[in-house]
């Protein structure tokens, strides 16, 4: 089934980490949460590694270099060499080398993370508008970058300075909550010139290009949380996706997905890298998975059977996906979540 024809999770009678060669995996809500590595996360990942998958970290945070993201995975029990972790600092930084002469000036309002991308690149961080830079670089800088570095970036851009964002999350996950991500600052230097920058990370196509340029995967299978950055950016990368439903994403949100944030697999954690995925079938007027039956009715999603948890949101994907796509919108999904404990 074509990833824009998508109205139903699909099955798999193969372990995803055999079907698939390299698992491109966010990190915050996949692997970890709050700095702690996520239940099963580091058995999972060790199980898919032995039996021959590639393991790829991708990620949207510009700050820590893939450097500071391997040890601090390593230091979870999984070991990763900076060659194995991927972030939106390298993708946009490529970007930039694409369109400004070797060895020019970029202007950095960001953290490390981004001015190490760069020099990879041979471009050369500066800090100040004055500086004759030949392109603006925004990036996630941490709680404590100062508010006068938002006026370098404006003072840069409005002299006509091409800009770049290495991502535009609004959000970022905390030990504490959630803070405001790069995209809110984004925003801050929109607000104040008027321009629109380039954008390289998910769910876009130039993060995408810089997984696939540094994994070499063949067939790989996106692993994430995010239906707008991980979900989106595997269907805008045309490939295979697998949601896990430790982060962000709730059983109301993925019945509501548009099309572009549906997900080829779902599953309760990264465990279910290891194993088939349950097939989900038409069964008269509604669809079948495990012993669940979904349809949509008048009002709401109805739900008859009992089983597995995920086996019947599975089938209220199908229902609920099918019947967007018959024009069939804002059905109420509550009773049947609430019977799932979802």
């Amino acid at each position: 089934m074509s990833q824009r024809a998508r109205t139903r999770p699909e099955g798999s009678e193969q372990a995803l980490s055999e079907a698939y060669d390299t698992a491109l995996l966010d990190l915050d809500g996949v692997v970890y949460a709050g700095g702690n590595a996520i239940a099963h996360a580091v058995e999972s990942l060790a199980t898919a590694r032995e039996g021959g998958m590639h393991l790829a970290y991708v990620t949207n945070n510009a700050l820590r270099t893939p450097d500071a993201v391997a040890e601090h995975l390593t230091e979870l029990g999984i070991p990763t060499g900076a060659e194995d972790v991927i972030t939106s600092a390298q993708a946009v930084a490529r970007l930039i080398s694409e369109q400004v002469p070797a060895g020019a000036r970029v202007l950095v309002i960001g953290g490390e993370g981004l001015r190490v991308a760069l020099r990879e690149r041979g471009l050369e961080p500066v800090e100040s508008a004055d500086d004759d830079p030949a392109a603006v670089v925004q990036g996630f800088g941490g709680p404590d970058l100062p508010w006068g570095r938002f006026a370098e970036a404006s003072y840069a851009v409005a002299r006509g300075v091409p800009w770049f964002a290495s991502n535009t999350d609004l959000t970022i996950p905390s030990g504490r909550g959630i803070a405001p991500g790069n995209g809110a600052a984004v925003e801050v230097v929109r607000i104040a010139t008027g321009a629109e920058p380039q954008v390289a990370g998910k769910p876009l196509p130039p993060m995408h290009r810089e997984t696939i340029l540094r994994t070499g995967a063949e067939r790989p299978l996106v692993v994430g949380d995010r239906l707008d950055t991980d979900i989106e950016g595997a269907f805008n990368g045309e490939v295979d996706s697998l949601l896990v439903l430790t982060g962000v994403t709730d059983g109301a949100q993925l019945l509501a997905a548009p099309p572009q944030h549906r997900p080829t697999y779902v599953d309760a954690d990264l465990r279910g890298m290891l194993t088939g995925q349950p097939e989900v079938t038409e069964a008269g007027e509604g669809f079948r998975c495990g012993g669940w039956t979904a349809r949509a009715g008048r009002e709401r999603l109805e739900l008859d059977g009992d089983g597995e948890a995920l086996d019947g949101l599975r089938a209220l994907c199908a229902a609920a996906w099918t019947a967007a796509g018959e024009g069939v919108c804002e059905l109420d999904a509550g009773k049947a979540l609430a019977r799932l404990g979802l």
